[in-house]
């Protein structure tokens, strides 16, 4: 009987170890591919170490810690600066600057109009009423609000009502205030014509290599990793350059939830959730993402690493 009771806690113990070595991380669907590598490469280096990666659009992702409470350990965000505006100082302390990015049109051989659309004309073709395309939802996800702030600066950049005729059947609108650009989100999006939207950007990738759209407004990564071809767009309306980070800063999107987003350059941020259920782990975790191990797997998955890692606590 003792030799039992010793064999059943020593399991118990194991099962105990085991979970209390589980990280579940929330992050940015367009992590997923670099975060999938790392989890490799992480529970090779740590065993007995668990990393749960859950993507969603940033958005959704911070607010199932803050409104859901779903227990978490970390959270990276394709927006840097919703961690500070949503989690400090209660749900984190700090935010790592980790990786940047820039906005292209993706689209695959099969797109209609693919073997005619460049930098010069995507707008004309994505107009085309036999042509869909989509983006995903602004209150849910940054590539989203990052579509229509690039949008808004095309029509300035062009010199033509791009995002007005884009976006004409969405009730998104677009009004200038004090010298700046203000574009309003309804809280129910409920798209018409050639336009689809979804909850995060890379749920638009199967629609698009199974042709049931066009094109995409994704992440250079992300059509990378894919093997997606893309129309570059110039640095003035893609969000990748410090250069036009006042250009950018023009443009605000006020979301649904009433909570105003202002244009500025791709940045990732990932941080140790407060009162995290393994902080030891998630410590580990977000240290190695923000190493310079971290930073290759990031280059090697066509996404810029920013390194050193820039840092901003609460209070700064």
């Amino acid at each position: 009987m003792g030799k039992f009771l010793i064999l059943a806690l020593s399991l118990l113990s194991l099962s105990s170890a085991s979970f209390a070595g589980e990280i579940v991380v929330f992050h940015a669907g367009s992590l997923s591919v670099p975060f999938k590598k790392m989890k490799t490469v992480f529970e090779k280096e740590h065993p007995g170490t668990e990393v749960r990666l859950e993507p969603s659009g940033s958005v959704k992702a911070i607010r199932k810690v803050t409104d859901l409470h779903k227990p978490c350990d970390v959270v990276a965000s394709a927006d840097y600066s919703l961690i500070p505006e949503m989690m400090f100082p209660k749900y984190a302390d700090h935010v790592k600057v980790f990786a940047t990015n820039e906005l292209v049109i993706c689209y695959t051989p099969k797109s209609k109009f693919a073997d005619r659309i460049n930098g010069n004309n995507w707008f004309e073709i994505l107009k085309k009423k036999e042509v869909r395309w989509g983006f995903s939802n602004p209150n849910l996800d940054p590539c989203g609000y990052r579509a229509l702030m690039m949008l808004s600066l095309a029509s300035d950049y062009y010199k033509k009502p791009v995002f007005e005729e884009l976006l004409s059947k969405t009730g998104i609108k677009r009004t200038e205030l004090n010298g700046k650009e203000v574009i309003s989100v309804p809280e129910n999006l409920r798209p018409k014509g050639n336009l689809t939207i979804r909850p995060k950007a890379v749920a638009l990738l199967g629609l698009l290599e199974s042709g049931a759209i066009d094109y995409a407004v994704e992440y250079k990564s992300v059509a990378l990793q894919h093997g997606l071809k893309f129309v570059e767009l110039p640095k003035e309306i893609n969000l990748s350059s410090l250069k036009f980070k006042g250009n950018y800063a023009k443009v605000r999107v006020r979301l649904g939830n009433g909570k105003t987003v202002t244009g500025k350059p791709i940045a990732y941020g990932i941080a140790v959730v407060k009162g995290a259920p393994h902080p030891k782990e998630a410590k580990m975790w977000e240290d190695f993402v923000t190493s310079k191990e971290g930073a290759q797997i990031l280059k090697e998955c066509y996404q810029n690493p920013v390194y050193p890692p820039k840092v901003i606590r609460a209070g700064e």
